[in-house]
């Protein structure tokens, strides 16, 4: 299953439920892959794998840890990197 930005304009009701939903497909073994700029959701989602994508390029890669990291420090070091 492809998400893309799946978490775009919902309240944090909505934002429960849907999760619940994503969590329910993933313990059926379907692949999910969840497209976010913000880690709101990863509170509920736990993702597997982290991928940064800049300039349509996967410019790094690890697991929640990265995403909370994004989260503390934004993207910039990410981007600098892809530009050089």
């Amino acid at each position: 299953a492809i998400l893309d930005e799946t978490d775009s304009g919902l309240d944090i009701d909505a934002l429960k439920v849907v999760s619940t939903g994503i969590n329910r497909v993933r313990e059926t073994g379907v692949g999910t892959l969840l497209i976010t700029h913000y880690t709101r959701i990863l509170r509920y989602v736990r993702p597997d794998f982290v991928h940064v994508f800049v300039g349509g390029r996967i410019v790094a890669e690890g697991g929640a840890e990265l995403a909370e990291e994004l989260e503390t420090s934004g993207y910039e070091r990410f981007v600098g990197a892809a530009v050089s």
